[in-house]
């Protein structure tokens, strides 16, 4: 039999020591800072915010790539600035690109060949740039989704959503007109095909087109307005936007993932200084390191391959940039419809799958934290976080949405698909037209499933533990699986959430036929309350716990835990 350990009376851990003496700084760093406290007040802000508890979770991350890709963009954007010529001006080029010596292009095109072969560091800068961009749309996407499943977005961060859409739309625009400055065959066509979607808006499309680029397509000033739409306007927009939704965060607090000792009412975590400082100054050097590294080994926009734009010629095999590419494969599986009243042509087959698509999509996102409130009734606030698993619906709306979207974006490369696969490029857009309305469906449907399977699996695991693998066999021959009871901050995590409910239909009167407001369900409002939360599976009650964990009395008493862990060095606030 073993022998129990002794018990130690004398350990480094249990030794003191005093803190080191307080050093002095030098007088005059002193009177400095007390001259600049005394009128700007920074004593008080800093040692309020400079301890400001932030949660820990690599998904927050997503969000930082996105601010230190901006800031990349903008600080690759001057280099590029300095040399880059917004002019269609004509000119011969005579650069160091033999290929292409003597042929007539823009000052525009001639510039980016320059920036490219003859500007020391410029392939470096230019490629650098265009991937910081692509991470920049991917990591905001990406930061959306996390929000989205979340539930991120509710009480009270709906004005933070809008914020984040409004972004989002405007790195759109923003995306399209740096990629359209180089004037080349590719960003061109990608620029015919948005004067066909300005074209295509009902009555005042022709307007529209001859106000942006001063005429006819392509004008003779419109990469000179997108410069200083790139370059200036949209910048301005961006920052303000980032400074009002870094703002909100710090005023609201962060979110934060459910666990023991995590509530609406603090956060638990590291605080900005020196921890977070130090981990996000790191996280904002690697993500510099890892756009140097694409830019220095992976080519993006060739435009000496393509050659300068000519509005009779069209690049083989054409594509926009991912982000854009959704919205040419809506157009491409659209059916031909068109409208000719009196003189005027009413082209839907453009307007509805370009602008329309576009236009519902920003409007959907910034409603549906709204929609959602609504379905719900729900007027908390919440800063936990919901787990996807707990909210089938609106996970299964998402994952829905994502795969809407992705056969759209296999819609827009048709010809490559035929062409790769050996097909019919008729069978595939025959094929697009009916996935993009049966996948979304079979999408939800199978998500919303797992997502209740997996409700399942947690309740049994709160009443009945872990599965441990061992198979015993009975004296009457049967076989089972002994069960593992879990500790407790793991079934508080497993079952913290709020219960929601399905509202019933209610008159808006009381019982004397009196109005009362914010009274009232009604039965469109109950139907859609209903099918919101239908099959969510409800999480076990305490009376079940308890009586689970009565039956589960005799277990290895190592594997009970009090709840009270939290990761070593978190604060909570």
């Amino acid at each position: 039999m073993a022998k129990p350990a002794d018990v130690s009376t004398a350990s480094l851990a249990l030794d003191t020591e005093r803190p080191p003496a307080k050093v002095n700084l030098p007088p005059a760093l002193v009177s400095k800072a007390v001259w600049a406290d005394e009128r700007l007040g920074l004593a008080s802000l800093l040692k309020k915010n400079l301890r400001k508890i932030f949660p820990d979770h690599w998904s927050f991350l997503l969000g930082e790539i996105a601010l230190y890709s901006f800031v990349i963009l903008l600080l690759t954007g001057v280099f590029l600035t300095i040399w880059f010529k917004p002019s269609m001006a004509e000119i011969e080029y005579q650069g160091t690109y033999q290929l292409m010596r003597g042929l007539s292009m823009s000052e525009a095109f001639a510039s980016t060949l320059a920036l490219s072969f003859d500007i020391r560091g410029g392939l470096l800068v230019r490629q650098i740039h265009h991937w910081a961009a692509m991470l920049f749309v991917a990591s905001m996407t990406v930061h959306m989704l996390r929000i989205f499943f979340t539930g991120a977005f509710r009480k009270p961060r709906e004005l933070n959503w809008l914020i984040g859409v409004g972004l989002f739309s405007i790195s759109l625009i923003e995306g399209f007109a740096g990629y359209s400055l180089p004037d080349d065959l590719l960003s061109g066509t990608g620029l015919r095909f948005v004067d066909g979607l300005i074209r295509s808006i009902p009555l005042i499309g022709t307007w529209a087109e001859f106000f942006i680029f001063n005429g006819e397509f392509p004008g003779d000033l419109v990469i000179a307005r997108l410069y200083m739409v790139h370059i200036l306007l949209v910048p301005a927009v961006l920052l303000g936007l980032i400074a009002a939704h870094l703002a909100l965060v710090i005023y609201h607090k962060h979110t934060q993932y459910p666990g023991a000792g995590r509530k609406d009412g603090n956060v638990v975590g590291y605080p900005l200084f020196p921890v977070y400082m130090a981990k996000a100054g790191g996280f904002f050097f690697v993500v510099f390191g890892v756009a140097i590294l694409m830019g220095a080994t992976m080519s993006i926009n060739p435009v000496w391959n393509f050659g300068p734009y000519n509005p009779a010629q069209v690049t083989a095999g054409s594509q926009p940039d991912w982000y854009m590419g959704w919205v040419e494969g809506a157009i491409r599986i659209m059916p031909n419809v068109e409208w000719h009243l009196g003189s005027t042509t009413w082209s839907w087959n453009i307007f509805l799958p370009g602008v329309g698509l576009m236009t519902a999509l920003f409007v959907l996102l910034g409603a549906w934290p709204f929609i959602e409130g609504w379905i719900t009734g729900d007027k908390a606030e919440h800063h936990v976080l919901e787990r996807p698993r707990n909210n089938p619906t609106r996970t299964g709306i998402g994952v829905a949405g994502m795969t809407c979207y992705a056969m759209f974006w296999l819609a827009g490369g048709n010809d490559i698909l035929a062409t790769q696969f050996k097909v019919s490029l008729n069978a595939v857009t025959e094929f697009m037209r009916v996935a993009v309305f049966v996948a979304p469906v079979i999408a939800f449907i199978v998500t919303k499933r797992i997502c209740i399977s997996l409700q399942r699996a947690d309740a049994e695991r709160v009443l009945h533990g872990s599965e441990t693998g061992i198979i015993e066999r009975a004296p009457d021959g049967g076989y089972s699986e002994p069960h593992r009871p879990i500790r407790d901050d793991e079934k508080f995590t497993l079952t913290q959430h709020a219960q929601g409910t399905a509202l019933e239909a209610a008159p808006a009167t009381d019982q004397n036929g009196v109005l009362e407001k914010g009274a009232g369900v009604s039965r469109m409002r109950a139907l859609a309350s209903r099918w919101f939360f239908a099959g969510v599976i409800a999480k076990p009650t305490a009376t079940e716990i308890a009586e689970a964990d009565h039956h589960a009395e005799g277990h290895d008493a190592d594997d009970h835990g009090d709840g009270a862990g939290e990761s070593s060095g978190q604060i909570t606030h």
